[in-house]
């Protein structure tokens, strides 16, 4: 059974990197996927009941990436339909692409870290329409907040789901994690950033034209500033929500996605029909990209089978018996995640290590904090936010591959091998 459920889950993924070739969607590659998956499994463990069970779990994880992505994407629009993100756009004045390069991979570091990298990814891939009409380049700056967004959440508690999973279970704590983290996820930007920059040259910044029709839906300053002020501060407020009501992520999204519809409503109810139809959140939703959500489910559910059916733990537990050296072994844990989903590869390394043997802030859980975080950025479908850009912008896989997946690993390796070297000198 294990070896029709990996040979399954590789179809699919080979399905899903050729969307373009094969012509088929990748987000029903990833759904089929995760039907095949789940009916071996279910057919094979003769226990209904636990896999029923199983299913449940592994569903209401999925529902609340789902949900979480569903309103941030939904915040991003309404802010987008107010012309919102003019607030950025008029302030940049910048000519060359490598300037534009480099603050938009800052900015997406350092806001990752109040945020966390799937939202950043959402915020900064949605703000670059705004800023680029070339296609092409759209597409490379994406690549680069993939990196950038992913690097800026591997060293702060919040930032990024895995470090979230080490700093709640005990095994990091946050000041220690930041400090220990900081540099090597700065230099993890740095180098694509340099290289990048040298490709790009003096290439100048081609603004989109602005169409006549947005002439007709021309919104005020203070219209702009509210939807716009007001959505980055509920994006913000999420992960102050979760730490006060230690409640999930999602629901503080809703939330703030309940209080922004309220305010839509109130500021746009004497405007007519048809002004008002094209400014509330109800036609936001209709917005959203419901194909890479579906994506993200699919994919999602196809990797809770190699959880349940331990796959990942034992492919875990193979590398520490084959291989031995810890450093190599998270490295290489690091390059996994590129390919499955680092959430259940960091559950099953937290269940393989107690922390009697590794105590909190030690070398095994730093290390994998920042490989299991940046490691993501290396395939575009190694991290959720690689996934969101991939939907927001129809990226190809192929395309990252050639493009950005070099930068991201050179990074990768870079911040890591300075992370090794530090601790070996510091401790």
């Amino acid at each position: 059974m294990l070896t029709l459920l990996i040979a399954i889950f590789v179809l699919a993924y080979a399905a899903i990197a050729l969307e373009h070739p094969l012509k088929v969607n990748k987000s029903a590659s990833a759904l089929l996927g995760a039907g095949l998956l789940w009916t071996i499994y279910a057919m094979a463990s003769g226990d209904s009941n636990l896999v029923s069970e199983q299913l449940g779990e592994s569903l209401m994880g999925t529902a609340q990436i789902v949900f979480f992505l569903m309103g941030a994407m939904t915040i991003v629009e309404v802010v987008d339909a107010h012309n919102g993100f003019e607030v950025i756009t008029s302030r940049i004045k910048t000519t060359r692409l490598s300037t534009l390069m480099w603050m938009v991979g800052f900015v997406s570091f350092f806001l990752s870290t109040i945020l966390d990298n799937l939202t950043t990814t959402i915020v900064m891939v949605s703000l670059m329409k705004k800023l680029l009409d070339q296609r092409e380049d759209r597409l490379f700056f994406a690549g680069i907040i993939v990196i950038a967004a992913n690097a800026g959440g591997a060293w702060t508690p919040i930032g990024d789901v895995t470090t979230t999973m080490l700093w709640i279970g005990g095994q990091i704590t946050a000041l220690e994690i930041m400090k220990g983290l900081f540099i090597p996820s700065l230099i993890n930007l740095l180098v694509p950033l340099g290289v990048t920059s040298f490709i790009l040259g003096a290439r100048p910044v081609i603004a989109p034209a602005r169409l006549e029709q947005d002439e007709i839906f021309e919104t005020t300053a203070l219209e702009r500033n509210l939807m716009f002020y007001l959505g980055l501060a509920i994006l913000i407020l999420v992960p102050v929500f979760k730490t006060v009501t230690h409640l999930p992520p999602f629901m503080g999204i809703l939330f703030g996605l309940g209080i922004l519809w309220l305010v839509g409503d109130l500021v746009h109810r004497q405007e007519e029909d048809l002004r008002k139809q094209r400014l509330t959140l109800a036609r936001a939703l209709t917005r959203i990209d419901m194909s890479s959500i579906v994506f993200f489910i699919g994919i999602l559910l196809s990797v809770a089978v190699l959880e349940h059916t331990h796959i990942l733990s034992s492919i875990a537990q193979w590398l520490d018996k084959t291989v031995g050296r810890q450093d190599v072994i998270v490295m290489l844990i690091g390059l996994v995640s590129a390919i499955v989903d680092n959430v259940p590869l960091v559950a099953a390394s937290m269940g393989m290590y107690s922390l009697e043997q590794y105590p909190p802030d030690s070398f095994l859980w730093e290390f994998m904090a920042y490989c299991a975080g940046t490691g993501g950025s290396i395939l575009i479908i190694g991290s959720a936010a690689g996934v969101a850009a991939m939907g927001l912008e129809k990226i190809d896989f192929i395309w990252y591959v050639r493009k950005i997946s070099g930068l991201a690993l050179i990074g990768y390796l870079a911040g890591a091998i300075f992370y090794i070297i530090e601790y070996r000198l510091l401790h």
